[in-house]
């Protein structure tokens, strides 16, 4: 007897559509998994086997076999056990097979029967709603993040037996999630507040400006002047997410199997900070079969990377192609997936490796060793850090004032002003932030006037910029207008950008 089972698979962050064919027929008994599983899918069958007895159901002593379409695909993971374990209870005559139809089912068995959660519901269950399926049973933990798709009835599981309960005609209870309701909830608090945070007015504004316009900024100065302090805060003031970003995100998180630690639903921006012991796979994305990595777990939000030339440059090197192109390709033998990278980097990194080099006499450090720790961080990555600012030792005066400097709330409200500005300027744009300007818009959204392009041009020859940062420049000048809430660059915004591009020649050497 033949029964097919709606099921699904990943390829990337995406789904589509798996047909699970199961087929008992007589002959020696032996249980047959084709489709191009992985070791996981193949180890199912034990699994499937044992949860089907344990459940109180009898598994049959006949030749099985079970196909996994499309079967040029590679498939992975131990999603397709409830599919698989369905289809065998329909071929036994356990469940109707019209009960089936148009059902589209995932989820891991354990050996009692039970269905654990997997990773990836969220565009599993979406790719099934594109294919006109308007019903999905899923494991009970993943059941609120699959009911974010909305139109479609979520039917959240605990056992094998529950699931053919149910498709005997037992009524389950549709989970229902009120994603506005969700949406508009405050989840945005933070600990991290930049009302704490003493002196540093010119690191701040400049994180101010980074924020607005999630521009990339690195942040030079000694030790102790409060570097990752700033850094951690810039959360705190990033504009709210819309649902299109959040779901973004989500299904980024979903996939990696970190969905579970925010919940149905990622609210806040992302902020990621590895060690810089990373390796590349783990920064860009990578592994057999292709996972999200660092800068697309940063999606819409923060990759802080401390103590940048720590990191290895092999490592850096990887970060210039999802700077500039806002998405990481990654290349197998199994097939090239494509990620999300839209992303703010925020970097900080001290003068020299004892970190006092123009700043105080303790350093010790020869020029060729500074030459060679500043040397670790490429011209072409620098060039991709639209933002370089100094932040230079704290004065005594700035600590002991108990006067608590402007909160991230009332900076918030003046990023949240620009970047409401940018998402009516670029509503048919398909981008959210002025760093994500191409060339092409630029000429279209930052127009000069003379003055400004005779400043521009005066910069551009003195400190020899390349074709990038004379980009970069007009953005972060655009970012500023949008903050002084001015329709066009004027002087002053010229001139403010040009000075956040400075910085970096005064450690060159």
């Amino acid at each position: 007897m033949l029964s097919k089972v709606i099921s699904g698979a990943l390829a990337g962050i995406d789904g589509y559509i798996v047909e699970t064919e199961v087929d008992i027929s007589q002959g020696l008994p032996c249980f047959d998994l084709v489709g191009l599983p992985d070791s996981a899918v193949k180890e199912s069958k034990e699994r499937v086997r044992t949860a089907i007895k344990n459940s109180g159901y009898i598994s049959p002593v006949k030749r099985i076999t079970v196909n996994l379409a499309p079967a040029n695909t590679k498939k992975e993971g131990p999603s397709f056990d409830l599919p698989i374990a369905v289809g065998l209870l329909a071929c036994n005559g356990v469940i109707k097979a019209e009960s089936l139809e148009n059902i589209f089912f995932t989820g891991e068995l354990s050996l009692d029967g039970s269905v654990k959660p997997v990773s990836g519901v969220l565009p599993l269950v979406y790719s099934a709603f594109k294919e006109g399926i308007r019903k999905c049973v899923v494991p009970f933990e993943n059941a609120e993040e699959a009911a974010l798709v909305r139109g479609m009835e979520i039917i959240g599981v605990k056992s094998l037996r529950e699931v053919a309960g149910y498709l005997e005609g037992k009524y389950i209870e549709p989970t229902i999630v009120d994603v506005d309701e969700l949406f508009s909830e405050n989840n945005c608090s933070s600990e991290f507040d930049f009302a704490d945070v003493k002196g540093q007015a010119n690191v701040k504004r400049a994180l101010e400006i980074a924020a607005a316009g999630l521009h990339n900024i690195l942040i030079i100065g000694p030790p102790g002047t409060g570097k990752t302090m700033m850094a951690k805060r810039i959360p705190s003031i990033l504009p709210d997410l819309n649902f299109e970003e959040s779901i973004e995100i989500t299904k980024i998180y979903s996939v990696s199997g970190l969905l579970r630690e925010k919940g149905s639903l990622v609210r806040t921006r992302p902020f990621r900070a590895p060690h810089h012991t990373i390796s590349n796979s783990a920064m860009v994305g990578g592994g057999r079969i292709p996972k999200p990595g660092e800068v697309s777990l940063s999606h819409n939000g923060v990759l802080f990377l401390d103590e940048l030339p720590e990191f290895n440059r092999n490592v850096l090197e990887e970060l210039r192609q999802p700077l500039e192109d806002r998405y990481v390709t990654i290349s197998r033998v199994s097939g090239t997936m494509t990620f999300p990278a839209n992303l703010m980097v925020a970097a900080s990194m001290n003068p020299c490796p004892c970190g006092y080099h123009g700043y105080s006499e303790k350093c010790t450090c020869s020029q060729n060793m500074i030459k060679k720790y500043v040397g670790k961080i490429s011209g072409p990555l620098l060039d991709r850090l639209d933002i370089q600012v100094e932040a230079s030792a704290v004065e005594y005066d700035d600590l002991s004032d108990t006067e608590r400097g402007e909160s991230s709330a009332e900076i918030k409200k003046r990023v949240a002003a620009a970047h409401e500005i940018q998402k009516e300027r670029y509503k048919n744009e398909k981008i959210y932030f002025n760093s994500a300007l191409s060339a092409a818009q630029i000429e279209k959204y930052c127009t000069l006037g003379k003055m400004e392009r005779d400043i521009i041009k005066n910069a551009f020859e003195r400190f020899d910029l390349s074709a990038r940062v004379y980009h970069k420049v007009l953005k972060i000048a655009r970012t500023i207008a949008d903050l002084a809430q001015c329709e066009k660059i004027d002087v002053r915004h010229i001139s403010e950008a040009i000075q956040l591009r400075n910085l970096d020649r005064k450690f060159t050497y």
